[in-house]
């Protein structure tokens, strides 16, 4: 519903308070000019901008997490603890509030965040009875939201003057060394340790069978969060391994790794895997970790249409990242994300002696990153 239909189902409160949040110029008793007078000054792209431009880093990360968000309504506790969530990074980074405003901002509750959201016209409680006690964001707001952050993602980058020198494409290889891993585990005997996970010689031999191999993971580590088995295995091959687990293609039996029945048929039978379906089962597994992962996706995407270095990539997006544990954003975008997407096909990385390391996504990159907006977990039909 765009923000017409919205006002329409408005209250005349609710209308008053938008019209006075915006300095509008209308009788406050008639529905009709405040309705008018709210569309005139909304629906002036020069005044919408200035809005979004005035908004503070949270505002910016609370409303981006509600644009790319797949639900339709949204209730008062969501809402609050997604406040909390985007207001948490703000406080540690920003000590030192430049003006009125911002500090303002600061002790401003929940609750009262939402209240201002309300009147600045971009949540509205629902119209239905089943509704009604659920806020909801305008359709065409969230259209415009998103170009006008897209602007702003944009200045900063650097891009490249002409192709690196080098760069790393793993086109293809995903799904080629998922289809590597069946294969070792059907044909060998294979020991798990008490934990359940592979002992090191046998990572280390399956390993080297892959086209991508990865270094085993060093005792002492911090690792949760990313999937069942990040804990005890290199990132790639943890997404790899996860997902022929969830799709019960191996299963962990007692103190052995065996290749299911449901596995050896679909070796047998030639199957294809989509790396489409492992890029979707990627960002449920790490959207616990990340929970604004598939904007993070679609941003990185928009702005790595061509060569861009990393350096101004972090600049433009690292604010919109929220450190998890010891996780810092700089190393969630890199390796958690950009690592990930090239792993996956989706992503070049590049290097060159004049601009360092850059960023380039591919033409499937872009495809998946625009349908991964759209994922939930309504749609999930993988489970660890």
């Amino acid at each position: 519903m765009n923000l017409a239909d919205m006002l329409t189902y408005a209250d005349i409160g609710q209308l008053s308070n938008i019209a006075n949040h915006y300095d509008c110029d209308a009788k406050r008793n008639s529905k009709h000019e405040l309705i008018q007078s709210i569309l005139s000054k909304l629906g002036r792209r020069e005044f919408f901008e200035e809005q979004v431009s005035s908004l503070s880093p949270s505002d910016l990360r609370f409303l981006n997490n509600l644009v790319f968000d797949t639900r339709t309504g949204y209730s008062l506790e969501e809402l609050t603890a997604a406040i909390r969530h985007t207001a948490d990074v703000e406080e540690k980074e920003d000590k030192a509030p430049s003006n009125k405003k911002a500090a303002a901002a600061k002790t401003e509750s929940p609750r009262e965040a939402v209240a201002r959201y309300r009147r600045s016209g971009w949540l509205f409680n629902g119209f239905t009875h089943s509704t009604k006690y659920l806020f909801q964001v305008p359709s065409d707001l969230k259209e415009r939201f998103r170009d006008v952050l897209r602007e702003r993602l944009h200045h900063n980058l650097e891009r490249l003057p002409h192709d690196p020198e080098a760069y790393r494409d793993e086109q293809g290889l995903a799904v080629e060394d998922l289809k590597l891993i069946l294969k070792y585990v059907g044909g060998h005997d294979i020991e798990l340790n008490q934990e359940g996970f592979m002992y090191r010689r046998n990572q280390q031999q399956l390993m080297s069978t892959l086209h991508i191999a990865e270094p085993l993971i060093t005792k002492g580590a911090w690792r949760f969060g990313y999937g069942r088995s990040c804990i005890e295995y290199p990132d790639r091959f943890a997404l790899l391994y996860d997902y022929v687990y969830a799709k019960k293609w191996i299963r962990e039996n007692h103190s052995r790794l065996i290749l299911s029945e449901t596995g050896t048929s679909f070796l047998e039978e030639g199957n294809q895997v989509s790396v489409i379906q492992i890029f979707r089962f990627w960002l449920r597994l790490y959207k616990g970790a990340i929970p604004n992962i598939s904007s993070l996706v679609y941003w990185i995407s928009q702005c790595a249409r061509d060569w861009v270095t990393a350096a101004s990539l972090y600049e433009s997006l690292g604010w919109l990242i929220r450190p998890f544990y010891y996780d810092s954003p700089q190393n969630i975008l890199e390796q958690r994300i950009i690592r990930m997407l090239m792993h996956l096909g989706m992503l070049r990385i590049g290097e060159s002696q004049s601009m360092g390391t850059s960023y380039k996504m591919t033409a499937l990159g872009l495809k998946a990153a625009e349908a991964g907006i759209h994922i939930s977990d309504s749609n999930d039909d993988l489970i660890l």
